[in-house]
C-alpha cells in the first residue's frame, strides 16, 4: 500500500522541522521520498501531522495491572468500548487489553511501554501484548530489588552482574532496566522500608545509591539503547525533592555507552511529579517542582518524565509495595499486595484525586512546575498511568501547557487554593508550542529510549507512524485543543491507515520491542554455574522453565546487542 500524505503541516523535532507545509510519502510501512502515481492521496491541508505518539512509562500489562482489573469492577463499568465491528472493553483507569490499544490509537498514538515487569511474571506480561493491538509494545524488566544483582553488586562484581542483566533480558524478553525504590521492596518483604538513598537495607546491607550506581555502570557496560530508568526512594513523602537530586546526581559521572541509538544521557527519573515534594508534613506541603527543573536544566544526564495528576478516579499501582500499603492507611481504601521471590514487590490501591483536594491540587500543580520550567528537550509526557491519571487525558495536559488561560481557568475556579498559594503555576506565562508538544510526546521518548532510527521522526527509512490532527497551530482554545488531540484525525501503523475521524478502522497488532544482548562465552558459562545453584536453592521453579518462550509474541522486533567486550 502506497499512500502520499499532502499539505499537512509538519512538526518533527527531530529532524528540526517545524509547522512546515510539506507531503509525507509511505511505502510497505516505512517513509520514502517518492510514491508511484498509484499511491492513495490523503488531502490533509490546515492539520498537523506528527509522527505516531510513544508512551515510555505505562502500566498496560502484567500481574499487577490484572489485579487492578479484579479488584475493581466499579472501574469496569465507569467506561465501556463498544464498537461495531472491534472487540468490547471496559475499564477507565484500568482498560482491559483490547480497549487500551484502541484508545492509544485514537489518540495517534502507535507504541507503549509497560514500565515494571518483574522477570518472573515475564509471560504473563507478553501474554496480554498478545492481546493488546495497534500499538508496538515493549518493557522496562525490574532489577532494583533483585536478590542475585543487589548480592553482585555488594561484592563489587560488575561483570558478573552485567552478565546476569543480560541474562534476564534476554530471558524475559526485556527492553531496560527498572529500578524501583531501590532496596526499599526488598526491605517490604521483612516488613521494613528504606528511607533515604544511604539506608542500607535488611539482610542485603545494601544502600539505593549502590545499587542506582551499579546498575548504571552496568547498564552502559551492556551499552543498551535506555539509559537506567528510575524510580528513587522516597516517593510520595512530602520534603522527598531533596532524596530525587541525590539520586539524580549519585552516578552523574558515568559516560554513557549505547550500542544503539542515539541516547546521550545515563539517568532517566520516572514520574518525577511524586519526587518533588517540599514541606515536612501534609501541613505545610509544597511544590518543589521549580527546583528540581533547575537542577535538571543545569544537568546533562539526565531526562525525565513528569506522571502529570490529572484529578481523576484512578487506580494506583507499583511495585513500591511499602508506598501502596502507606496510601492504603492513609486512605483506608481496599489495598493488593503481591511479593515476587527474589525479584520485587507491588501493590495496587484504588484513588480519588479530587480538584478540592488541597493535597492533589499541590501534586497537580507540581507536575505543571516541571512541564513549564525544564528544557522541554529533557522532558517526556506521561501520567505514569494509571497511578497520575489514566493516559487518555494526555489531550487535556496538552491543553494545560498550551493554554495558560485553561491553566488559570483550573487554578481559579477547579481546584484547592493551595494549588496557586504553593506552586508556581499562577506565575507563569509559558504556553507550549506545537513543536514542543511533538518533542515531549515524540521525538524525546524515541531519543531517551534510543530508538530514534527507527521512529520517534519522519524522516526517509522511519516506520511509517503517522499522526494526523484537525487543529491549527496556533490554536489557544482549550476546549479544541483537548478534543483534537484525544481523538486524532488519521492514524497510521506502519504505513496502514487505522484510524479516521477519531475511529479505529482497522485492528492491526505491533511488534513486541525487546533487546537480544551478547555476552563473552567465558562469562556465561560462569554464571550459569552460578545461577544453577541459585535457582535450586532459592527459586520454586527451575531454571529451564523461566525464560519467555518466542512463541509468545505475535511478532518480535529483536534490537541486537553485541557486549562480548564488558569489562
Amino acid at each position: 500500500m502506497e499512500y502520499i500524505i499532502k499539505n499537512g503541516i509538519v512538526f518533527d523535532p527531530l529532524n528540526n522541522i517545524d509547522g512546515e507545509k510539506m507531503d509525507i510519502c509511505v511505502r510497505d510501512g516505512v517513509i520514502v521520498e517518492s510514491v508511484s502515481n498509484e499511491a492513495k492521496e490523503i488531502d490533509v491541508s490546515g492539520c498537523v501531522v506528527m509522527p505516531g505518539g510513544i508512551d515510555p512509562h505505562t502500566h498496560i500489562a502484567g500481574p499487577k495491572v490484572n489485579t487492578g482489573r479484579i479488584m475493581r469492577p466499579e472501574d469496569s463499568y465507569l467506561d465501556i468500548y463498544n464498537k461495531k465491528g472491534f472487540k468490547i472493553g471496559t475499564g477507565f483507569s484500568i482498560p482491559t487489553t483490547y480497549k487500551t490499544g484502541y484508545e492509544y490509537s485514537e489518540m495517534g498514538y502507535t507504541t507503549a511501554f509497560e514500565a515494571a515487569m518483574p522477570p518472573l511474571k515475564a509471560k504473563h506480561v507478553h501474554e496480554e501484548f498478545v492481546d493488546t493491538p495497534q500499538v508496538d509494545k515493549g518493557a522496562l524488566t525490574l532489577f532494583g530489588n533483585n536478590w542475585i544483582v543487589m548480592d553482585y553488586l555488594k561484592e563489587g562484581n560488575y561483570e558478573l552482574c552485567a552478565a546476569y542483566v543480560a541474562w534476564v533480558l534476554n530471558a524475559s524478553k526485556g527492553f531496560a532496566i527498572k529500578i524501583v525504590n531501590p532496596g526499599g521492596t526488598e526491605a517490604w518483604g521483612w516488613g521494613k522500608n528504606v528511607h533515604g538513598l544511604d539506608d542500607p537495607n535488611p539482610y542485603f546491607n545494601i544502600t539505593g545509591r549502590e545499587i542506582v550506581r551499579g546498575l548504571t555502570i552496568v547498564n552502559e557496560m551492556l551499552g543498551l539503547p535506555h539509559s537506567v530508568h528510575v524510580h528513587p526512594n522516597d516517593l510520595g513523602h512530602p520534603g522527598n525533592w531533596k532524596t530525587t537530586i541525590e539520586t539524580m546526581d549519585c552516578a552523574k559521572d558515568i559516560e554513557p555507552k549505547p550500542k544503539y541509538g542515539k541516547r546521550e544521557t545515563i539517568y532517566h527519573n520516572a514520574h518525577l511529579q511524586f519526587h518533588s515534594y517540599g514541606g515536612t508534613s501534609w501541613r505545610d506541603f509544597e511544590s518543589r517542582g521549580v527546583e528540581i527543573a533547575e537542577h535538571i536544566n543545569k544537568s546533562n544526564h539526565i531526562t525525565i518524565d513528569v506522571g502529570q495528576i490529572t484529578l481523576d478516579e484512578t487506580t494506583t499501582m507499583t511495585a513500591d509495595g511499602p508506598m501502596e500499603y502507606d496510601l492504603h492507611m492513609s486512605t483506608g481504601n481496599k489495598w493488593a499486595n503481591c511479593d515476587v521471590e527474589l525479584e520485587t514487590g507491588s501493590g495496587v490501591v484504588p484513588f480519588h484525586y479530587s480538584p478540592k483536594g488541597p493535597v492533589y491540587s499541590v501534586q497537580w500543580a507540581i507536575g505543571l512546575d516541571i512541564f513549564l520550567n525544564t528544557d522541554t528537550d529533557k522532558v517526556l509526557l506521561t501520567t505514569d498511568h494509571p497511578n497520575g491519571g489514566p493516559f487518555i487525558r494526555y489531550s487535556r495536559i496538552i491543553a494545560w501547557l498550551m493554554s495558560k488561560k485553561y491553566r488559570d481557568y483550573w487554578l481559579n475556579e477547579k481546584v484547592h487554593k493551595w494549588a496557586k498559594a504553593r506552586s508556581s503555576v499562577g506565575d507563569c506565562d509559558k504556553e507550549y508550542t506545537m513543536y514542543e508538544v511533538a518533542k515531549i510526546s515524540r521525538a524525546n521518548p524515541a531519543k531517551a529510549l534510543g530508538l530514534s532510527l527507527e521512529r520517534g521522526h519522519l524522516g526517509v527509512g522511519a516506520i511509517a507512524d503517522i499522526a494526523v490532527y484537525d487543529i491549527d497551530p496556533e490554536e489557544k482554545d482549550a476546549n479544541t485543543i483537548e478534543k483534537a488531540f484525544r481523538y486524532a484525525k488519521y492514524t497510521f501503523k506502519n504505513g496502514k491507515m487505522v484510524v479516521k475521524d477519531g475511529s479505529v478502522v482497522k485492528e492491526v497488532f505491533g511488534d513486541t520491542i525487546h533487546v537480544n544482548v551478547k555476552i563473552n562465552e567465558e562469562l556465561e558459562k560462569e554464571l550459569m554455574k552460578d545461577l544453577k545453584e541459585r535457582f535450586k536453592r532459592d527459586y520454586t521453579i527451575q531454571m529451564d522453565n523461566y525464560p519467555v518462550p518466542n512463541e509468545l509474541a505475535r511478532s518480535w522486533r529483536s534490537i541486537n546487542i553485541d557486549a562480548t567486550d564488558i569489562s
